[in-house]
């Protein structure tokens, strides 16, 4: 077990690094940081102080070590970085001004906002996590139950219903299923839903300025989102299910006087589960890591709005910062599930 974590530990490391290189060189390429920074009327001076703040006076590979130095949990910094960039962490001095300690990563300051990139991050978090796992609840009751129905009833309407519909969910982009599903049942029918074409998960009291839960805005944008994962679900759900439903040891349960509800429930769905479970971790993986347009149609705060937000106002720091966030997410959940196979299934043997 420890080697295998170990082994997929490395694999993500690898994975994360030419994140890293791809990010930095194509983000490099585009304006002026420092104009970004100071708009149009900063003065020669400041300019040049932002460029050595930035690294911008420095060859473009230096820059590119400063930037994984500023990045990386475990760095090398000196007693002016630790206080300008109010870094986090711990650290041991190695003789002169230099300290080698383990930080929180620092992925600089918006240009926009001026406040630290993580800080940004970490307020549309909750957001983000709110919507991810309530479209993942939505898919997965409701595929699991429908991919079990369908194997159940093979080849009868039910079957049928249930595989058409998948495939139209499939197929159907989140950005076009936003924008159908906004205009039908936020404009057509609201009168009758009564929910909302956009909003966050809370609103601001205007006399107390106080924030509260609204969850009524959370319905739209979990339900666009959870449509293509809940028929990926039923698919596999109804494909696995097939394929056990006609093994040995389920004639067997059926010969001992099981009864069906038992034989499907106990015996079949956990040992057909594996494959939906792969679907589950990948898409929840997905969905955390951002879900860029459907959270930007419904105005929903999270990572995804902030991020096209701050690409519509060339605000760099705060999109390489979430496009590493994503990465990072999407990596750690890929090996928990990697990991919860052995529990789950007692056939898979962790070499």
């Amino acid at each position: 077990m420890f080697q295998l974590l170990l082994k997929k530990l490395g694999y993500g490391v690898l994975v994360l690094i030419g994140v890293v290189i791809v990010v930095f060189f194509i983000f490099q390429a585009f304006g002026d940081p420092a104009r970004m920074v100071l708009g149009q009327t900063g003065d020669k001076q400041t300019m040049d102080n932002i460029r050595k703040e930035l690294y911008l006076d420095q060859p473009k590979w230096k820059q590119f070590v400063f930037y994984v130095n500023d990045i990386s949990p475990i760095a090398v910094h000196s007693n002016e970085d630790i206080k300008q960039k109010g870094l986090h962490g711990f650290f041991v001095g190695i003789g002169g001004n230099e300290n080698i300690g383990i930080k929180v990563p620092y992925l600089r300051r918006s240009y926009q906002t001026k406040k630290p990139v993580t800080e940004v991050l970490m307020e549309a978090l909750p957001g983000t996590i709110l919507l991810a796992c309530a479209a993942m609840f939505f898919a997965v009751i409701f595929g699991i139950f429908l991919g079990i129905v369908a194997a159940v009833k093979q080849n009868t309407w039910l079957d049928t219903t249930s595989v058409f519909a998948s495939v139209i969910g499939i197929s159907a982009p989140s950005f076009f299923m936003a924008i159908v599903i906004a205009y039908i049942f936020g404009l057509v029918l609201h009168q009758y839903t009564g929910l909302p074409l956009t909003g966050s998960w809370f609103n601001i009291d205007q006399v107390t300025g106080e924030k509260y839960l609204t969850l009524q805005n959370l319905i739209l944008p979990a339900l666009t989102l959870g449509i293509r994962p809940l028929s990926i679900i039923t698919q596999l759900t109804r494909s696995s299910m097939l394929d056990t439903l006609n093994q040995d040891y389920i004639r067997t349960a059926y010969a001992k006087g099981l009864g069906k509800r038992k034989v499907v429930l106990h015996h079949a769905l956990r040992n057909a589960i594996n494959p939906v479970l792969t679907a589950i971790t990948g898409w929840f993986a997905e969905l955390l890591a951002g879900a860029f347009f459907v959270e930007y149609i419904f105005g929903w705060k999270g990572i995804g709005k902030v991020t096209v937000d701050a690409l519509e106002k060339l605000d760099y720091p705060v999109v390489m910062g979430s496009v590493l966030f994503a990465a990072t997410i999407f990596v750690l959940i890929n090996i928990l599930a990697d990991l919860l196979y052995g529990i789950i299934d007692p056939r898979v043997k962790m070499k």
